[in-house]
């Protein structure tokens, strides 16, 4: 008699924040638009307009998303390259109003980065505004900031990607329109998987976040936004070299594949988030960390007492099952998640999961199966099993 093993289950993947897989729609549109737009836009034949006629599209139909004008809308290389040329850009087209840069304690290394260089570029310093224990900032503590005299400009996420809580940026480009500030909201976690409010003066955002190609980045300025680039003088200044006009009509077209039926996928991941912030409370020592109501609808993060990061993302891939981890030290820096620390929460044994559309129940099961022993044995491991 043949005996014959039986196939390992497939992969489970729930790292999907920044990265997701492809949306069916963007892959065929990259396609095409290999084809039909592989020519430089700026070139005057009939290959050069034809992608220079996609290129427009694709502006056109993220404008739409957001609400903003064609010409308010832009491409550039990458998310980061987007906040980074926001941030420099417009502290510098405001450099005779302010030299301050304010931002939300929890911003994305990009934006904390690109603040504090703008900032110190100018003379001036990064105001932090600290957060809760759900990782929201205080609106009145950032609406007394933004007020403040010499202040730029001001940055703030419309939701933290680390944890998923949503931030008050209606209130606060209220207080900042008020001021004379300009509001840079970093929609990098929630487009594509939340509404947006038009509550912004700039915005980024990340297609690789809602299922398009990587390597490209979305960058919209209001009118009245002044905007002064600070690197050489370049044709394509926010995007020197030009941007692949291929990735950027997939971009376009997954926006508006995944904008049509939001709604219900919203409802139907944030159920299964819901399932997974329920059920890791049985697993003893575990803090469930973000607003469990007022939050994006696919991410759940939670972290583990007498649990190294590392190692958990470690027992759960060799089960088969792909997770983020906000608290994972990277090998530069050996320093825990900025988002936790800022939050007061637990920095250590943290487990981030960002479902995408193709996730399942199967799939939330399947996690929900292996977690617990997975986390005995690296407290097993530990010498805290007990504990």
């Amino acid at each position: 008699m043949t005996h014959t093993t039986p196939p390992a289950p497939a992969r489970v993947r729930l790292d999907n924040g920044g990265r997701a897989p492809w949306h069916p729609l963007a892959r065929q549109a990259f396609l095409q638009a290999l084809d039909d737009g592989w020519a430089d836009p700026r070139r005057l034949h009939t290959e050069g307009r034809r992608a220079a006629a996609l290129l427009d599209g694709a502006r056109e139909a993220a404008a739409a998303v957001l609400g903003a004008r064609t010409e308010e809308v832009r491409f550039t290389h990458s998310h980061p390259t987007a906040l980074h040329a926001a941030v420099l850009a417009a502290a510098a087209g405001r450099r005779r109003a302010g030299v301050d840069v304010v931002v939300g304690a929890v911003e994305r290394a990009a934006v904390l980065h690109a603040a504090q260089a703008a900032a110190t570029m100018h003379g001036g310093r990064r105001v932090d505004v600290a957060v809760d224990r759900f990782g929201r900032v205080d609106a009145q503590a950032m609406t007394d900031a933004v007020a403040s005299p010499g202040v730029a400009l001001a940055a703030l996420q419309h939701a933290n990607g680390e944890v998923g809580t949503l931030q008050p940026v209606e209130q606060v480009h209220a207080a900042a329109r008020t001021a004379g500030v300009p509001l840079l909201v970093d929609a990098g976690a929630s487009l594509g998987h939340a509404a947006v409010p038009p509550a912004w003066d700039l915005l980024a955002a990340d297609p690789a976040d809602w299922g398009a190609p990587a390597g490209v980045g979305v960058l919209a300025a209001r009118e009245r936004v002044r905007l002064v680039p600070t690197g050489p003088e370049d044709p394509e200044p926010w995007a020197p070299g030009g941007v692949s006009v291929p990735a950027a009509f997939a971009a376009a077209v997954a926006l508006q594949a995944v904008e049509a039926d939001r709604v219900a996928e919203d409802a139907r991941r944030r159920a299964l988030v819901d399932r997974v912030r329920g059920a890791v409370t049985t697993i003893p020592d575990v803090e469930v960390v973000g607003d469990p109501d007022a939050r994006l609808p696919h991410v759940a993060t939670f972290s583990f007492l007498y649990v190294d990061g590392e190692a958990l993302l470690t027992e759960l891939d060799r089960a088969g099952i792909g997770v983020g981890s906000g608290s994972a030290c990277t090998a530069s820096t050996l320093e825990p998640s900025h988002v936790l620390a800022a939050m007061g929460v637990l920095t250590h044994g943290n487990v981030r999961i960002a479902l995408d559309r193709s996730t399942t129940e199967q799939d939330v099961d399947r996690l929900l199966a292996v977690l617990p022993d997975a986390v005995a044995r690296v407290r097993e491991m530990l010498g805290v099993g007990g504990l």
